[in-house]
């Protein structure tokens, strides 16, 4: 069972779970699936801790149910808004001996030797590549002979007060925290190709309530930050231009799954209740749709606008990839998409990606396939046993758990 990797995703809307591993032929296996509504996160903010709990315990209980396994551990996701990624780099002197796994673990353990803010706690170190007298782009030094060893690494540094939330939130759930992982290294190993990440790609990650942006460029995360605005913010807008209900508004929104005006084909009467007046009415599809389009064009506006303020650009030859729940399922977007940041769209579609059939669970399967892909440096499998086997005892602490972590992951 060690190969089992659990992974949550905690949105505004939703929270997902997974069971799953990457088999030898590099698919993702998906074992079990959960998922549960959450209504304890406001902007992609945790603000209430219990409602986050049952939400995620919700989800891990159907998961469990479906695989006929239970889930002990897991790890979960964190946003870009509470994270932000600094590079540092580190030397040792080898005298031209071969390189050890236990040199590895030193200069990996060095590399972490930054200054913090206070209200900032690491939570991930990513090794970009090491670099043995000169030669750069080495994966693994191990068994290489050299006189000098350098890493460049990527640091991701969260905010004390998110991931203690997030910690405590799984405490409360009553599920052991294997680690967080960041939203934006997980949609990327699941939505964008190799040579996406290394001539330069743009991933728009849509929630409900909170779009993730994130850029990679020579294969590595240079821009990571999130907007506190998503697909919930159209439904409210349609509620609030028609005068309607929210249900009715994200019953309309999912009927007609259209942004953009020129795409209506029958722009016929559709019959809505008006809450104010308490009285049906007629309403053109062009209403609505007008409504919805200026929204994802608000949405898209203002993730560019992050790039431009962090002075990222993106070479022509680059492009940007949309993924999530939110509104990526909306005929329209793309084209919308192409208008602001004047690159290539391409929309990843949850029916592309081995065993994940809605795109609620999109983020939460790149997170198993990201686990994977480091669990060779130290990262662990999931702890998860069939029903049927007695629960081993564990003593060790969630603290020791976490701190363990961060000195394994590589």
């Amino acid at each position: 069972m060690s190969d089992w990797i659990v992974s949550i995703d905690i949105g505004t809307s939703n929270v997902c779970a997974l069971i799953g591993k990457v088999n030898k032929y590099s698919q993702i296996e998906i074992a079990g699936r959960g998922i549960a509504p959450c209504s304890g996160l406001k902007k992609g903010v945790i603000v209430d801790i219990d409602s986050t709990a049952a939400s995620i315990r919700k989800a891990v209980e159907e998961a469990e149910a479906d695989a006929n396994m239970r889930i002990d551990s897991a790890y979960v996701n964190i946003h870009g808004m509470h994270v932000n990624v600094v590079n540092n780099k580190s030397w040792m002197s080898l005298n031209g001996r071969e390189i050890s796994r236990e040199d590895l673990e030193n200069i990996l353990r060095d590399v972490r030797d930054i200054e913090i803010p206070e209200d900032r706690q690491l939570i991930d170190v990513i090794p970009r590549q090491f670099i043995i007298d000169g030669y750069d782009e080495i994966t693994d030094p191990v068994g290489m002979v050299g006189t000098r060893l350098e890493v460049d690494a990527d640091m991701l540094v969260g905010k004390i007060t998110s991931v203690q939330n997030i910690i405590r939130s799984m405490e409360r759930a009553d599920i052991k925290l294997d680690g967080i992982v960041a939203e934006a290294f997980a949609g990327a190993e699941i939505c964008l190709s190799v040579d996406e990440r290394d001539i330069g790609a743009v991933l728009l990650d849509v929630g409900g309530s909170v779009t993730d942006v994130s850029v990679f460029q020579g294969r590595r995360l240079v821009f990571y930050d999130s907007i506190p605005v998503g697909g919930d913010h159209v439904t409210n807008d349609i509620a609030i231009g028609l005068r309607i209900s929210n249900t009715e508004a994200e019953k309309i929104k999912r009927q007609f799954e259209l942004a953009l005006t020129s795409l209506i084909k029958n722009d016929q009467e559709i019959s809505v209740l008006d809450i104010n007046e308490n009285k049906k009415k007629n309403v053109k599809v062009s209403e609505v749709v007008e409504i919805i389009e200026a929204r994802v064009y608000e949405i898209f506006s203002l993730c560019k606008g992050l790039l431009d303020r962090a002075g990222i650009s993106i070479p022509k030859e680059g492009n940007v990839v949309m993924t999530g729940a939110g509104i990526s399922y909306v005929d329209g977007c793309k084209q919308l998409a192409q208008e602001v940041f004047e690159l290539p769209v391409r929309v990843t579609q949850a029916g592309q990606i081995q065993g994940v059939l809605k795109p609620e669970f999109v983020a939460a399967a790149g997170m198993i396939r990201y686990i994977a892909s480091v669990k060779k440096g130290g990262s662990r499998a999931s702890e998860i046993k069939l029903k049927k086997q007695e629960k081993q005892k564990n003593e060790e602490s969630l603290f020791e758990r976490i701190i363990n972590f961060f000195k394994k992951i590589f």
